[in-house]
């Protein structure tokens, strides 16, 4: 089955993509393109799903960057196509040729930076905790850095989980309310005491609030959509042992 690969014309003509599940070689409770070696899938078949990613990226696999999530505000800078993979952090940047920076996410927010005219790009995992911690501001910080300019910086947002599956219990809103009495805006009523949170428009307000020139959702909930997206969530809800992971890629 052919990979399918959510694009977005801002970020044309950098080669990129919100890769989704189809087309790729596990099967079970992974079936698709799961490229989470963190997973408990088999590493030769994430290996080969990996494989397939890097060449429609048009790199060797080798070049195709990913590294170890941990919900953190940690960024990397990647000056060489080597293997980071044990490397703590949350997001990457570069402005070398060839590099394909790629995040990893069950739900979490896969988010994509560039700012074309200087040559720079990121890439983002981006969950609560991590947009919480100012994962967003300083993969931008990072950007600029590198000669990035912030009102010339454009970031996409791709496949997350969307606020009408984000169910969350009382103690989730009043953590955020403690923070910010503003945060109320990223929350609706549920059954009950239960609150769903909205996760994208959160992502959305800290990319602007980092004065980027423009951020945008690409508007696909991962919950939703099992037949084209992994979720975390869903998982633990089906009760199955574990999940699969997706990826998202972006390379000068």
């Amino acid at each position: 089955m052919t990979l399918e690969i959510i694009t977005h014309p801002d970020l044309a003509p950098l080669t990129h993509g919100f890769f989704t599940r189809c087309g790729g070689a596990s099967s079970g409770i992974f079936a698709g393109l799961n490229c989470g070696p963190g997973s408990s899938d088999q590493t030769e078949i994430v290996a080969i799903n990996r494989a397939r990613v890097a060449e429609t990226m048009q790199i060797a696999p080798e070049a195709l960057v990913t590294i170890r999530q941990t919900h953190s505000a940690d960024v990397v800078t990647v000056s060489q196509p080597a293997d980071v993979t044990a490397v703590q952090a949350d997001a990457m940047v570069t402005a070398v040729p060839g590099i394909a920076l790629g995040v990893l996410t069950a739900d979490c927010q896969p988010v994509l930076f560039a700012d074309h005219r200087a040559g720079v790009v990121g890439a983002a995992h981006a969950g609560w905790k991590g947009a919480a911690a100012g994962i967003l501001e300083a993969t931008v910080d990072a950007m600029t850095a590198m000669g990035a300019e912030r009102g010339r910086i454009t970031a996409i947002i791709g496949p997350t989980i969307s606020q009408a599956a984000y169910e969350v219990g009382p103690e989730f809103f009043e953590e955020f309310l403690d923070t910010d009495p503003e945060n109320a805006r990223f929350f609706i009523n549920g059954h009950a005491d239960r609150y769903h949170f909205d996760l994208p428009a959160f992502g959305l307000h800290h990319l602007r609030q980092a004065g980027i020139g423009h951020a945008e959702w690409t508007r696909h909930c991962t919950y939703a959509d099992p037949s084209r997206f992994y979720s975390y969530r869903r998982s633990v809800h089906s009760k199955e042992a574990d999940y699969g992971r997706l990826i998202s890629v972006i390379r000068m």
